[in-house]
């Protein structure tokens, strides 16, 4: 079993920044994907970011040139900086772990995005 423990979100003013955090604990791997999705309300869970071990990293259309994803691998710990965002970025944030097929998700974190 891997637990997953977010951090970072909050309400922030268009045009503004956060960095969510989420540490990963428990059957850790070497090779794995972190990876970050998110759910606003009324529509489907969409990935955002991804990041294998030793890997580049993936991003949704919608966030590139604004969200950056990193690893800390020695923390087991991945994050988002989130730049220039947008109230369409309003969303439930879930960390995702993928390892040997197997997926875990965080409880997930609500960031809201005023205009």
């Amino acid at each position: 079993q891997v637990q997953l423990v977010e951090s970072g979100g909050g309400l922030v003013q268009a045009g503004g920044s956060l960095r969510l955090s989420c540490a990963a604990s428990g059957s850790i791997f070497r090779s794995s994907t972190m990876g970050w999705y998110r759910q606003a309300p009324g529509k489907q869970r969409e990935l955002v970011a991804s990041l294998a071990t030793g890997g580049s990293p993936n991003y949704a259309e919608f966030v590139k040139g604004r969200f950056t994803i990193s690893r800390a691998n020695a923390k087991n710990t991945v994050y988002l900086q989130m730049n220039s965002l947008k109230p369409e970025d309003t969303a439930v944030y879930y960390c995702n772990y993928l390892q040997y097929g197997s997926y875990y998700w965080g409880q997930g974190t609500q960031v809201t995005v005023s205009s």
